[in-house]
Formats: C-alpha cells, sequence, structure tokens
C-alpha cells in the first residue's frame, strides 16, 4: 500500500507543481478565444475599451457554481451599469453551458475551455490527472486589458456584490 501511495504521489506532484500562477494585479491578461454557449466565439480583444469580469468556475449546475452564476444574473443590471461585462469559465462542454444558461436564465457568455488551456493560463485549472476542472477565481479587466483585481478565495454567495463593489471603487479611483 505505500508503494502505491508513493507512486500515485510521483506521478500527481508533478502535475500539481506545473500549475500557472494567476497573473499579478497590473499584468496583462491572457489572451483567450474560445466558444460559448451558443457556439459564438469570445476572444479578450473583443472587449477591449471596456471593463471585464472574467470569472472561472468548476462545473455547471452544481450548487455553489449556481449560486455564484445567479448572483451575477440578478446584478447584471448594475454591472453593465459601469461600462463591465460578465463571462464565465469551465471546461464543460458548449451543450452543458447551453442547459446551464437556459436552465438559469443566465445573460452573458459561458466559455468552453474544454482543454483548459485557458483557465491555466490565468492560474485557474486544477489538473487531478484523470479530470481536469477550473478553481474559483475571478479577475477584473481593465479597459486596457490589465488585470485589476483578483479573487483567489471566493465565495459564491457574496462574490458578485464584491466585484460590483470593486468595480465602482476602481472606476472612482481612475484606474
Amino acid at each position: 500500500m505505500k508503494r502505491l501511495l508513493t507512486a500515485l504521489f510521483l506521478l500527481v506532484a508533478p502535475a500539481l507543481a506545473a500549475a500557472a500562477e494567476p497573473p499579478e494585479i497590473g499584468a496583462p491578461a491572457p489572451a483567450f478565444s474560445l466558444p460559448d454557449q451558443t457556439g459564438k466565439t469570445h476572444a479578450l480583444a473583443d472587449y477591449a475599451g471596456r471593463w471585464l469580469v472574467l470569472y472561472f468556475y468548476p462545473k455547471d449546475d452544481t450548487p455553489g457554481c449556481t449560486t455564484e452564476a445567479c448572483n451575477f444574473r440578478d446584478d447584471i443590471a448594475s454591472i453593465r451599469k459601469l461600462g463591465a461585462e460578465v463571462v464565465g469559465v469551465s471546461v464543460d462542454d458548449v451543450a452543458s453551458h447551453a442547459a446551464f444558461a437556459k436552465k438559469h436564465s443566465l445573460p452573458f457568455p459561458l466559455l468552453a475551455d474544454q482543454d483548459g488551456a485557458v483557465a491555466a493560463s490565468y492560474g485557474a485549472l486544477r489538473d487531478l490527472l484523470v479530470m481536469k476542472i477550473a478553481k474559483r477565481v475571478t479577475f477584473i479587466i481593465d479597459p486596457q486589458g490589465r488585470v485589476a483585481q483578483r479573487y483567489l478565495d471566493v465565495d459564491p454567495d457574496a462574490h458578485a456584490a464584491e466585484v460590483l463593489a470593486d468595480l465602482e471603487r476602481l472606476q472612482m479611483a481612475g484606474h
């Protein structure tokens, strides 16, 4: 049994150690180009000149992810009033995103990062070897394409309100 655990650790440790670090505040946001729940491709460049809330989440239609998405849905008018857009990203496929968005009337894109490359570039990929999931992290990207705020420890219940308050603060500070 000890040999098995040692062998397993030796297989898993390099994958965990290879995880990218999330971009720092002030750093350029990593580029992306992914399909949403309707098949339309979204790229970081599409949001140039606007604020972007890019949030990564583990799995469609699970309790925490549903709470987080529905809170963003409920606050979307206030977020857009500040000139920002919300985009969700997970490693689920387009069909899963379509069902999730329809079931909860989500008015923003959910991007399908099936190979996890975009999540990895944001330090948001948890590679468990047998499966990959996105970590629950969020980035506010400013109109110049730089990371203005990052959230590496997200509470799904309070997160949308926290993001909204930070968007207001960042804009008032002239960021």
